[in-house]
């Protein structure tokens, strides 16, 4: 498209006013033992605690490396904090999500925003990238020391009429991961092409194996792939587990992704925290409550990977 090399150039030089060091030759992210690993993005990875993917195949392909995992996405959400925001304006949002960082001290941010403009023909592609890197800004400046990963959206696909062709849609994607490749690199960030990795730019035609369920959200069997991909895409390898193992361990995830979903994200937040507050704020005192519960969760997931483990490296 003739209009997307001009808008790409004013988006770069946009950036260009913050010097940062290129890691061109990173071929694999490296996690410490004791790290506290966020996700931050939209719907793709919010509905991954609704599955149990990800992080796994992650605690298997670290062995002994034990790293943390919560899950900060929200559905609909964009660099702006949009979603986020309540009923307010955006600003808001990231007021939300400084108070979940200054919470959690997260060492490492993935971060996976961008797929809205599939459908914006990228001509929003200046302000998404230096919000982007506003974003990048408010992480480093709660959590001095943070890594960051830049994840790049995965493909969409074509269905069964009445659902739409997205050829078009997924055209714009892989402008916009080229886009971002460049952006992490500017941004001092770990990069993991996504798109590419789950098939990059589709062939013409309709999906003959489905991922998704409507073109757009990815089904259970579209996150084991999406979770296998995403820790290919940090350069690890995933060992061979028994399936009841890793059955497991995925249900020890979603047990604990659960009990943090409710302590970040309340069911009524209004009347706990909010102007209604002075109705029932008297039970946000049961919140925290939540911690040790999820603290617990860890241990169960540490012990179930540690079983999982020994099972993979029996001669």
């Amino acid at each position: 498209m003739k209009f997307l090399l001009p808008l790409f150039l004013l988006a770069m030089s946009a950036l260009c006013g913050q010097e940062t060091t290129i890691h061109a030759d990173k071929n694999s992210f490296e996690f410490k033992d004791g790290d506290r690993l966020v996700l931050l993005g939209n719907t793709v990875f919010e509905r991954e605690q609704r599955y149990g993917a990800f992080e796994p195949r992650l605690a298997l392909a670290l062995g002994d490396v034990k790293v943390s995992v919560r899950n900060l996405a929200w559905s609909g959400d964009t660099v702006f904090g949009t979603a986020r925001s309540y009923f307010g304006p955006p600003e808001e949002g990231l007021q939300r999500l400084s108070g979940h960082l200054e919470l959690l001290k997260p060492s490492v941010a993935m971060l996976c925003y961008g797929s809205e403009l599939a459908f914006e023909r990228l001509q929003g592609m200046p302000d998404f990238l230096t919000s982007y890197r506003s974003l990048i800004d408010l992480l480093r400046a709660k959590c001095p020391g943070i890594r960051i990963i830049v994840v790049a959206p995965p493909p969409l696909e074509s269905l069964q009429p009445p659902l739409p062709d997205l050829t078009t849609e997924n055209k714009n994607l892989a402008s916009l991961r080229d886009a971002l490749r460049k952006f992490a690199m500017m941004q001092n960030a770990f990069f993991i092409d996504w798109f590419e990795l789950m098939g990059g730019l589709p062939k013409s035609g309709l999906s003959s194996k489905p991922l998704t369920e409507n073109g757009l959200h990815y089904t259970q069997a579209g996150y084991e792939k999406l979770g296998t991909k995403l820790v290919h895409g940090l350069g690890l390898k995933i060992p061979e587990s028994p399936p009841p193992s890793l059955e497991n361990l995925r249900k020890a995830v979603i047990v604990k992704d659960t009990l943090f979903f409710n302590r970040w994200r309340p069911q009524n937040e209004t009347y706990l925290f909010g102007f209604r507050k002075h109705e029932q704020g008297q039970n946000a005192k049961e919140i925290p409550m939540f911690d040790p519960l999820i603290a617990q969760g860890d241990i169960s997931i540490q012990k179930l990977k540690t079983e999982a483990l020994a099972q993979t490296r029996r001669p």
